[in-house]
């Protein structure tokens, strides 16, 4: 039988090697094995449940500011409340560890319309243990009561994963799961995930619910990932930006589904398509700094295998019959707008040409796609915080809508996309929005999303 220690090795191990560990996996099979809220309706009155919650949030002057990661909670912890359950939330804000969470947990009290504690000190890193008067505390608790423990991130326990390597898993295991073991044994042995942001290798979220009695997703969590969620995974037309070229392989897994009929790129993902584009029709194709050596350190490079992915992406996609559709002009570092790059230059956005391009592609999309059809936006077109630079992804806001209008769902895959349409459209342009790009980009894409497969392993107690 093996040890607690060993277990926690074994799902170390696991997280890291993201889809290698479970290639045949797909998002339904998580979600299928992981129970919901109502699972747990038989929970006594007064039982301690943590909540790893999205609390990573700015609260602005008054309620509905800043919040929405807050007020997606309110379901379960109300859930939660008239069940009388001690609830104790934990989960971080931002990545420095200085930060606190107590104007959180003061929005918190505000939303639910009673007191939210704010539980600091509550770890003692020095001995990796639960001080006992955090015990005590949650045992003198009434039912009904909300805790919040102070930011996570401010013990490095909780990060101890994010550079890890499957070589490090055997000596990471015993504290991680000591570290478990005391948040199961002096806080609570029942744990709800309702963090969809939570995408991280947290051990709040990636380590913990493996120590837990029971487990299970939190209502607005499940209700994204059993609707929108499943829903973007039948999704024909899908439109990829940004900055990070790992990109390419969740747009290959999301491609492999075999739903998708055109493709929109921009940012660096669309300087790997064009590259290989390019070499396919035998076209030279200059994408000027981003292939060249002396960048390799900054995130936009495109490195020659990401440009021989794309080609087999590409060439794989065309004879299925899937259509890319990539910038013809580029806005460079001095707001000047070039058809072709060359050597040295970098491209901050896409220029008209292609914006007028996306408008006839959409409208091709929109004359012949069925009512119901699907589309995700991911992303944004360019350095769009600088006004010199928004013009591509101002621009192609309105087509989103114009995709709506016509019975297409729009699904928006969160973070840079939703800040866009809050700044260049409303929220009704979109059939949804989540709060979550990363996390949506992992359930879409190539690797699984970490506090899934979490979840599921200890869903089998």
């Amino acid at each position: 039988m093996p040890t607690t220690t060993e277990k926690t090795q074994q799902l170390i191990t696991t997280l890291l090697a993201g889809r290698e560990a479970n290639p045949s996996l797909e998002l339904v099979d998580y979600l299928n094995a992981i129970p919901r809220l109502d699972s747990l309706a038989s929970v006594p009155s007064g039982t301690p449940v943590l909540i790893r919650g999205d609390v990573d949030a700015k609260p602005g002057a008054t309620i509905g500011e800043g919040d929405v990661r807050l007020r997606s909670m309110v379901d379960t912890l109300k859930y939660g409340i008239e069940r009388g359950w001690k609830q104790i939330i934990f989960g971080h804000i931002g990545r420095e560890p200085e930060k606190s969470l107590n104007k959180v947990a003061a929005r918190l009290g505000e939303i639910l319309g009673q007191p939210v504690e704010l539980v600091t000190d509550w770890f003692d890193a020095t001995t990796n243990t639960i001080p006992d008067a955090v015990k005590a505390k949650i045992d003198a608790a009434k039912p009904g009561s909300v805790l919040m423990l102070e930011n996570t991130r401010r013990y490095d326990i909780e990060r101890v994963l994010w550079k890890a390597k499957p070589a490090d898993a055997a000596k990471l295991a015993e504290p991680l799961a000591k570290f478990s073991n005391e948040l199961a044994a002096k806080v609570a042995k029942v744990y709800v995930n309702e963090a969809l942001s939570a995408g991280s290798l947290d051990a709040s979220s990636t380590i913990v619910p493996a120590a837990m009695d029971q487990v299970a997703l939190g209502k607005y969590v499940a209700g994204e990932f059993d609707g929108p969620m499943r829903k973007c995974l039948q999704t024909q037309l899908v439109v990829f930006s940004g900055l990070k070229i790992d990109k390419l392989d969740d747009l290959e897994a999301m491609i492999g589904r075999g739903t998708i009929r055109k493709v929109f790129a921009a940012g660096s993902l669309a300087m790997a398509l064009r590259k290989a584009i390019g070499e396919i029709d035998g076209k030279e194709v200059c994408i000027g700094a981003a292939e060249e050596a002396s960048h390799s350190d900054k995130p936009y490079y495109i490195p020659r295998d990401r440009v021989e992915q794309a080609k087999k992406m590409v060439t794989d996609g065309r004879a299925k019959g899937i259509e890319f559709i990539v910038p013809c002009d580029s806005v460079i570092e001095d707001g000047s707008t070039v058809d072709a790059l060359k050597p040295g230059m970098q491209q901050f956005d896409i220029g008209p040409k292609s914006s007028k391009l996306f408008e006839e592609k959409i409208g091709e999309f929109v004359a012949s796609a069925p009512k119901g059809a699907v589309a995700f936006h991911n992303g944004v077109f360019g350095m769009f915080e600088d006004a010199r630079f928004e013009a591509g992804t101002k621009n192609f806001i309105p087509q989103l809508k114009r995709m709506k209008d016509a019975g297409v769902e729009v699904y928006i895959g969160g973070g840079e996309g939703g800040t866009s349409l809050e700044r260049y459209g409303k929220p009704d342009w979109v059939t949804h929005t989540f709060t979550a790009g990363g996390t949506v980009l992992n359930a879409l894409g190539r690797e699984p999303v970490p506090y899934l497969v979490t979840l599921r392993e200890a869903a089998k107690k």
